[in-house]
């Protein structure tokens, strides 16, 4: 029983004898403690430099997710950006149809419902029944007794649930950098090009009524996106720490998976998108390698975004670009080219 009295107060002597190492009370395992994120003004990675003759295109990679509480401000990046003559925004697409403003209020409420299963499928009905019981136990884990979640597609209710997740481990998806290069870039009058490929859907009542009554391929999204959170929580942490402070080796020695790969492949492949669109994924990347192209062509300086993955990936657009013969430099190694011009 503690007092809150020394042992002189009580009139109490006490010896300190030495204890037999087997008669000690046996310590505690040792149990790894979860990483932290940091906070605070952190300065990100450097930039990849991809160059032509004296044409220089820097090239920022950017990380989802980061540190809640982190805030980016990179001193080199607002360095290249006040010399340049362009910046190139990240590849991203958006979907727009022929509506006014009263129509679209209109097929909100159907838009919202595209989300569900068709012929009111549940989760239950349509993913494989171990991957249902995996997703129970997550489900408790970040969303709770959430209900309704159950009557959507695989696609949807992953998403859903990925967003619950990264928000329970101070980790944010969105907003983190493009605004930040974007203001950057206004700050020094430098101009923004935009490679967003936009789909115009010209029957989006059709277009609409066709996606609420067909199957999406999602299931390997929902898969992934379990499956990230299950054994990957952990190196998004780390991952997340090693681009708030620079640390590109580290970025580069942790096994990188990314369910958005399924998920937007779940989508862009869905018959209502094909049909009207193309190839959606090839679209978003010639645009993108177009417009570094002609400001490499055009511009002494520019500076480009681009998702992380593709710089280190094989045969991401980082690697095509090399192999149309431009020297690529990631940050702290020398220049290299594989293809002649």
């Amino acid at each position: 029983m503690r007092t809150g009295l020394a042992p002189a107060m009580l009139g109490l002597s006490i010896v300190f004898a030495a204890v037999p190492a087997s008669a000690q009370a046996p310590l505690p395992p040792i149990r790894d403690m979860d990483t932290l994120v940091v906070s605070g003004v952190q300065p990100g990675p450097g930039m990849w430099k991809i160059t032509r003759d004296d044409h220089t295109l820097y090239v920022l990679g950017t990380l989802s997710p980061l540190p809640k509480r982190m805030e980016w401000e990179s001193r080199d990046v607002e360095n290249v950006i006040a010399q340049a003559q362009e910046v190139i925004q990240a590849p991203s697409v958006s979907i727009d149809g022929k509506l006014g403003i009263f129509q679209r209020l209109l097929l909100a409420p159907k838009a919202l419902s595209a989300r569900k299963n068709p012929d009111g499928q549940t989760l239950q009905q349509v993913v494989p029944a171990d991957m249902y019981a995996r997703w129970l136990v997550l489900k408790r884990k970040y969303m709770g007794r959430d209900e309704g979640v159950e009557q959507w597609r695989p696609m949807m209710a992953a998403l859903e649930l990925f967003d619950e997740a990264m928000d329970d481990s101070d980790l944010k998806q969105y907003g983190m950098v493009s605004p930040v290069v974007e203001k950057m870039a206004r700050r020094h009058k430098v101009p923004l090009t935009t490679t967003r490929v936009t789909i115009v859907i010209e029957d989006p009542k059709v277009a609409l009524q066709e996606f609420r009554e067909s199957k999406l391929d999602d299931v390997d999204c929902f898969g992934k996106t379990m499956q990230r959170l299950e054994s990957d929580l952990e190196m998004m942490r780390e991952r997340a720490n090693a681009w708030a402070i620079g640390d590109i080796a580290t970025l580069k020695s942790l096994p990188y998976t990314d369910q958005n790969e399924a998920c937007i492949k779940a989508v862009s492949q869905a018959a209502v998108l094909r049909k009207r669109a193309g190839d959606i994924e090839a679209k978003v990347r010639e645009r993108w390698l177009d417009a570094a192209e002609l400001a490499l062509k055009n511009n002494r300086v520019s500076l480009a975004v681009l998702p992380m993955r593709e710089l280190l990936k094989p045969d991401g657009y980082a690697a095509q670009l090399r192999a149309r013969g431009y020297s690529v430099e990631e940050p702290g190694e020398p220049a290299t080219a594989t293809a002649a011009p």
